[in-house]
């Protein structure tokens, strides 16, 4: 069973924007919904001013695509729906159609982890037009915020490493599906581990977690309280020092470690939650290594973020142990990644490709029409650039750029194309890859391309000529008819 079957027990039809269902009515009224269509799911701008994201949630998105059913109890909530003259939104006939519908197109994905640009297709989605645009809105709900959570992560991992980073933003995540989501894009991303259990039954996260400020609150004495959670958990003491006075913390911790030592145990560590970091890390250090707990770890919370981490690493502060939650979680300072899921082709009765495009006067709105792909290019195993081209046209150009700073390649130049085959027939073509694999690979993604800021992210020219001829088009048929 899928993570997101064990979560809410089915792939949620519902999951959706009513104005999906009705433009599925709407196709299925006119006897349009079986002309074949092309879908791109990207992003229009990086996170974070990044450059790039990692791209994550893409297997819960084949899963749901492959397992979206509308169950009984589904069909008869949409019987009640009605229009605005209070008659029946939806026919009969359609909600037959919907009680055995099943996507019966095929999906091109990047591998979860893979670093995308903005405008290169994370999905690229083919099947008759009504079941490729009734899986917009779950679609972009899968993948937007947990791409964005995951490239937060990597850049908290990248500032923090070698140390491990840990999620604890459970309990600041928006609600339940936030909080596991989150989790799980945060590994994907670069994270050691999580607070959340769920996540770790979910999907095998490792998880962590010692006591909270609670715990000493408990008892009446802080050394108390350290003593008592060391008797019943001595191998996995990491003392938070913060509650009432962090320097006393200290010594209460190294006192509750003495008598831990003495039982055969070794204080794994303590925790900072408060306060200047750097120098009560440093003042921790020394005492701890007078008292002979060398190899005792400091541990610090209390809002870090990228930002934080690296400031504090910069001033020497000897934490080797980052537990990063609310900035993390909630994905701070960006509120959403700007993806979006928009039709670049149709199929005429002829076998021909009619393509399409959004035309805005919005910079950055306007789409590319096409079946887009994203190849790589290749200098050994390091990438050199990539071209976003449209496999359907007539010819490539195999060339992108402005003037001086044009590149130019052969089809044959070695490559990868990022958009592999992942759905064929409405069925999953592979198993998902371990998360720990999609981990790695988004370790070494974000190394690489973090090095990389002025990466060359081409257009084909072709693609853009086509983009521009289409565009002339579309406004020159406008004025002619406005």
């Amino acid at each position: 069973m899928s993570a997101i079957e064990n979560l809410y027990g089915q792939a949620p039809a519902l999951l959706t924007d009513l104005y999906q269902l009705t433009m599925a009515y709407a196709h299925w009224h006119n006897g349009t919904g079986e002309r074949e269509a092309v879908f791109h799911l990207f992003f229009r701008s990086a996170p974070y001013a990044n450059g790039f994201a990692i791209a994550t949630g893409i297997q819960t998105a084949i899963d749901y695509i492959t397992r979206m059913r509308f169950s009984d109890a589904d069909i008869a909530y949409l019987a009640t729906l009605t229009d605005n003259a209070g008659e029946r939104l939806f026919a009969p006939g359609f909600l037959d159609y919907l009680a055995d519908f099943a996507f019966s197109g095929e999906v091109h994905a990047v591998a979860e982890g893979t670093a995308v640009f903005p405008h290169q297709p994370m999905l690229r989605v083919r099947g008759p037009i009504l079941e490729a645009q009734l899986l917009e809105t779950a679609l972009l709900n899968l993948i937007n915020f947990p791409t964005l959570v995951a490239t937060k992560a990597a850049r908290i991992a990248h500032a923090a490493a070698p140390d491990p980073v840990l999620d604890f933003g459970l309990r600041k995540a928006q609600g339940i599906d936030g909080g596991v989501t989150a989790a799980r894009a945060a590994y994907i991303g670069g994270c050691a581990a999580t607070s959340n259990v769920l996540a770790g039954r979910l999907f095998g996260v490792p998880v962590s977690g010692t006591h909270a400020h609670g715990w000493v609150m408990a008892f009446d004495d802080e050394l108390d309280a350290f003593e008592a959670y060391a008797r019943a958990l001595p191998n996995n003491c990491v003392f938070l020092v913060d509650t009432y006075n962090t320097v006393e913390g200290i010594e209460n911790a190294i006192r509750a470690g003495g008598v831990l030592r003495e039982r055969g145990y070794e204080m794994a560590g303590i925790r900072l939650d408060s306060g200047d970091l750097a120098q009560l890390a440093r003042r921790a250090r020394r005492r701890l290594d007078a008292a002979g707990f060398h190899e005792t770890k400091i541990a610090a919370s209390s809002s870090l973020d990228e930002a934080v981490v690296a400031d504090l690493k910069a001033r020497g502060a000897p934490i080797v142990l980052w537990g990063v939650g609310t900035k993390l979680t909630t994905a701070q300072p960006d509120a959403a990644l700007d993806g979006v899921y928009k039709l670049a082709a149709l199929k005429n009765d002829d076998g021909r490709w009619s393509y399409r495009m959004k035309m805005s006067d919005t910079p950055g709105k306007q789409t590319r029409p096409g079946v887009q792909q994203v190849r790589r290019f290749l200098d050994g195993q390091t990438p050199v650039a990539d071209l976003l081209f449209d496999e359907a046209a007539p010819a490539t150009a195999w060339a992108g750029g402005v003037a001086e700073h044009e590149q130019r390649f052969s089809a044959d130049t070695p490559h990868i194309d990022l958009l592999q085959p992942a759905v064929a027939g409405g069925q999953r073509l592979n198993p998902a890859p371990a998360l720990a694999d999609s981990r790695e690979h988004a370790r070494a993604q974000f190394t690489l391309f973090a090095a990389r800021p002025n990466y060359p992210a081409l257009i084909d020219h072709y693609l853009d000529q086509s983009t521009d001829d289409l565009r002339d088009w579309l406004v020159s048929r406008h004025h002619t008819t406005s």
